[in-house]
């Protein structure tokens, strides 16, 4: 593993015919939407424009890579009955849908037989590991890649594990 990863962008722009997102924690505390998710706490008032200055680099990476032929999934595993931070992420993932990306919902209870490494991870074309580590707090405290062959193989094997029992962001219903 290095001490450094390559940023979310380069690694995007590698990729040739897929990336995995799998995130796993019930409140994220990204500084870059705090005022975003204390507005929408307040005043239910979200900023779902894929063309706003917060989405629209976003949205332009991701359709690019679609645009290539590159399969974005994403599937998030949530306790239910869920957080006030999950509801505002699912109110927003209109755009990760509106700018290609597959997303898909686990309720963590039907987790619970399947082999999940211990962080969040993008996983590049089934080779290239990008973990994301968070404090207790949800704030993001680094990243690290790898490209072992068996730590590649557990977070493929989990990734479709998830996938395969998720419910589709359309279909699922908040709790």
């Amino acid at each position: 593993m290095s001490s450094t990863a390559p940023t979310i962008a380069e690694l995007f722009g590698d990729c040739t015919r897929s990336a995995v997102h799998l995130e796993m924690r019930d409140l994220y505390g990204a500084a870059e939407e705090a005022e975003d998710f204390q507005t929408w706490l307040e005043t239910g008032r979200l900023d779902t424009d894929p063309g706003s200055p917060d989405w629209a680099p976003w949205v332009s990476l991701v359709s690019h890579a679609v645009g290539r032929g590159v399969t974005v999934r994403r599937a998030r595993i949530v306790s239910e009955p869920v957080t006030q931070y999950i509801r505002y992420e699912h109110a927003s993932t209109s755009v990760n849908v509106a700018a290609g990306e597959l997303v898909r919902w686990l309720p963590r209870r039907r987790a619970s037989d399947i082999a999940l490494p211990g962080n969040d991870f993008w996983l590049f074309d089934d080779q290239v590991i990008r973990w994301g580590f968070f404090s207790g707090d949800g704030a993001m405290v680094g990243h690290e890649t790898c490209e072992d062959p068996r730590v590649a193989k557990l977070c493929a094997e989990a990734f479709d594990a998830v996938w395969d029992r998720a419910i589709p962001h359309d279909a699922y219903q908040i709790r």
